[in-house]
C-alpha cells in the first residue's frame, strides 16, 4: 500500500506520475476497475477528475519482477514485456524458464505490452510466416495528444527509416525508399486534452504507431522522438503511453489451427 497527494487531474494519470510512468495506461484501468484505489479514504471504481490535496491510496507495489505469463502451451507463450526493459533482455528472461523460446516479434524499450514465443521450430516456423503475411492482428492502446479529427479511422502513408537519425519520416505520397503504411485506430476514451486510442497495426515497420499518429497531429503523450518535450512536461510523461494490448490470431491450417481466432490481451 502506497500513500501520495494529488497535483489535480484524471486518477489514472496520476497513478502513472506517481509511478513515474513505470505503470501501464492498462495497469491503471485495472487498479481502479478494481477498487484498489482510494480517494480521501474511499474506493473508487471509475477514472475520475481529482483535486488537488486529495489523499490517494493505492493497494499496488509496482510491476513484479518475476515473468508475467497471459497464455502458455505446448507450441507458444504470450508474456508481458514491462516499459523500459529492453526487447533483448526481456527475452533472455523468458528463455531462462523456457529454454526453447523464440521471439516472434518485438516490442521498442518504452513500449510494454505482449510479445509472443514460440516453443518449439514448428511452432517457429508457422508464427514467423503469420507474422510477414501480417494474418497476425496486432493492437495498441495509446494516449495521444488532442483530438483526431474522427473518433475511428484508417490511414495511409509512406515511411522512410532513417538509420543514422533513429527516427522514421513519413510521406503522404510515395518517394524512392519509403515503404506503404497502415494504421487503423479508434477512440476508446476522450479527455481533456488527449484521447485514448486503440491502434491497430495493419503494416509494421519501424516506429510506424509512434511516427505515424505524430504525422496526423496527435502525437503519443511522452513520446520524446516524435512529441513535444514540453506539452509532455505538462502531463507529466516520463515515458511513451503505448501499450501492446491485444493480439488475435488467424491459422487456417498447420500445427497451430488450433488457435485461429484465438485472442490474448492485457
Amino acid at each position: 500500500m502506497k500513500v501520495f497527494y494529488s497535483s489535480g487531474g484524471f486518477l489514472s494519470d496520476e497513478l502513472r506520475g506517481f509511478y513515474k510512468s513505470d505503470i501501464s495506461y492498462v495497469k491503471t484501468k485495472q487498479l481502479i476497475r478494481k477498487k484498489d484505489v482510494k480517494i480521501n479514504g474511499k474506493r473508487v471504481s471509475s477514472d475520475l477528475q481529482t483535486s488537488c490535496g486529495d489523499e490517494i491510496t493505492v493497494y499496488y507495489d509496482g510491476e513484479a519482477r518475476e515473468l508475467k505469463v497471459l497464455y502458455a502451451d505446448e507450441n507458444i507463450l504470450a508474456a508481458y514485456k514491462p516499459k523500459g526493459e529492453n526487447y533483448e533482455d526481456f527475452a533472455k528472461r523468458v528463455k531462462a524458464e523456457y529454454h526453447t523460446a523464440e521471439p516472434a516479434h518485438r516490442l521498442d524499450t518504452n513500449t510494454d505490452g505482449i510479445i509472443i514465443f514460440s516453443l518449439n521450430a514448428k511452432a517457429e516456423e508457422e508464427l514467423y510466416a503469420a507474422f510477414k503475411n501480417r494474418t497476425v492482428k496486432k493492437f495498441y492502446t495509446a494516449e495521444v495528444y488532442g483530438r483526431p479529427k474522427k473518433s475511428a479511422g484508417v490511414f495511409k502513408a509512406y515511411l522512410f527509416k532513417d538509420a543514422k537519425a533513429a527516427k522514421a519520416d513519413i510521406s503522404p505520397t510515395y518517394k524512392k525508399g519509403y515503404k506503404e503504411i497502415i494504421t487503423a485506430y479508434r477512440t476508446l476514451e476522450e479527455r481533456e486534452n488527449s484521447t485514448v486510442l486503440e491502434v491497430e497495426l495493419i503494416t509494421g515497420r519501424t516506429h510506424q504507431i509512434r511516427a505515424h499518429l505524430a504525422y496526423i497531429g496527435n502525437f503519443i503523450i511522452g513520446d520524446g522522438k516524435y512529441g513535444k518535450e514540453s506539452i509532455n512536461k505538462k502531463f507529466g510523461a516520463r515515458s511513451q503511453r503505448l501499450t501492446a494490448s491485444r493480439i488475435i490470431f488467424a491459422f487456417s491450417g498447420g500445427t497451430l489451427s488450433y488457435l485461429d481466432k484465438k485472442e490474448i490481451k492485457l
